[in-house]
């Protein structure tokens, strides 16, 4: 079941507790050194999780929950009696869709065959595990602590535990990666018989340990055309082996896509709880503080933990939704844009960007050449009459 107006609503969960951070992460996160009172305890974030689905609840009234994502940080730090306990409270504040997909990320390290019986048995139905590569020296370069094969093992974990939809998440293009680097993690990814891949071009985010190991020279940054290439490596190896792309930087076998993250891609509404969590509600977008024991103060005291809020433009809402259903293989239909859109359309497909033969049906659909170019199809296609529309 769907809110009247058709539009899938989601709750976004997020647990801000990491063991360690990795060089490159820029996310809320906070390892134990970093935190200190009950507040910023995992059962005092539970507590304050439970304050603010209750608030979600009276706040957007009746609606159904479509899916659910819990993500962070990392959840399997929390273990599963906590992770069911956030679910079991959704399901008592809202009405759960039959079939609502309920997913937790987790890190390999921090789950065991009990943790995912745990989390079959409060209701979740897909598990997200951060692999990243399985070449030994790319984890250290990213700071990861887990061994290479861990990530399989526990994707094996999960299929055991009776997880049908299992995701193992990667990152390319780090330095020192090489072709046969990432060769060997996308057999890896093909061993474990997981149904749905992420991955991501490594990023260097200002502020990170990773920035700082670029900016001193210890480290060469990135390089557009080796990341290009890797791309181009992962996607024939998982295609070839059954898992297509529906979204740039994501593959699944058929019925294996994140519906989740479907939502995120086609203008749906969501509500994210937890430190520093965004929400969306028709076109109005918000985010709570970010720090753990203030979130948690402000929803003990009984006040919303709204650090800010914006309300979409008409025009900002058109960018937004032409920026994120072109990424789909689906695309979007090309009466989304006007008609310098079209006409930049029309030359897109001309240079082997936009699919012809779909353009011809009235849609816009990234070829193979696209995707890898898709930021700049996306601002051509953003024409206003003065110039192209700042992405």
């Amino acid at each position: 079941m769907q809110h009247p107006s058709g539009t899938p609503f989601g709750i976004y969960v997020h647990v801000p507790f990491c063991a360690t951070r990795c060089g490159y992460c820029d996310f809320n996160t906070y390892t134990a050194s970093e935190l200190a009172g009950d507040a910023s305890s995992p059962d005092g974030w539970l507590s304050a999780a439970r304050r603010e689905i209750a608030l979600a609840a009276r706040t957007v009234g009746d609606r159904v929950v479509d899916t659910v994502f819990v993500g962070g940080g990392t959840p399997s730090l929390i273990g599963a009696e906590r992770l069911s306990a956030v679910m079991a409270a959704i399901g008592s504040e809202f009405r759960v869709a039959p079939g609502c997909e309920v997913t937790t990320e987790s890190n390999p390290e921090s789950t065991s065959p009990e943790f995912f019986d745990g989390l079959r048995a409060g209701g979740y139905t897909r598990v997200s595990l951060g692999m990243q590569s399985a070449a030994r020296h790319v984890l250290a370069v990213l700071d990861r602590r887990h061994t290479p094969g861990r990530a399989v093992a526990a994707a094996r974990e999960a299929a055991a535990a009776g997880f049908t939809h299992v995701n193992l998440d990667l990152i390319y293009a780090t330095p020192g990666e090489t072709d046969d680097d990432l060769r060997r993690s996308a057999d890896a990814v093909l061993e474990a018989g997981v149904d749905h891949v992420s991955a991501y071009s490594l990023i260097v985010e200002d502020g990170t340990a990773l920035a700082r190991r670029v900016r001193r020279g210890e480290l060469p940054a990135p390089d557009d055309d080796v990341a290009a290439t890797r791309y181009e490596i992962l996607d024939a190896r998982l295609r070839a082996a059954g898992l297509d792309w529906y979204e740039v930087s994501n593959w699944s076998r058929p019925g294996g896509e994140c519906r989740h993250n479907l939502g995120y891609w086609r203008d749906g509404d969501w509500w994210g709880v937890g430190p520093g969590a965004h929400s969306h509600l028709a076109g109005v977008r918000w985010w709570n503080v970010k720090h753990p024991a203030r979130w948690a103060g402000l929803l003990a005291e009984g006040a919303v933990p709204e650090a800010g809020r914006e309300e979409l433009t008409a025009a900002e809402r058109h960018t937004e939704r032409v920026m994120l259903r072109l990424r789909l293989a689906e695309g979007m239909p090309l009466d989304l844009l006007d008609d310098g859109g079209r006409a930049a359309a029309v030359r897109a497909a001309a240079e082997g960007l936009l699919d012809p033969a779909v353009h011809a049906t009235g849609r816009a659909v990234l070829t193979d050449r696209g995707r890898l170019l898709a930021d700049r199809v996306v601002t051509d296609l953003l024409v206003a009459d003065d110039g192209p529309v700042r992405v």
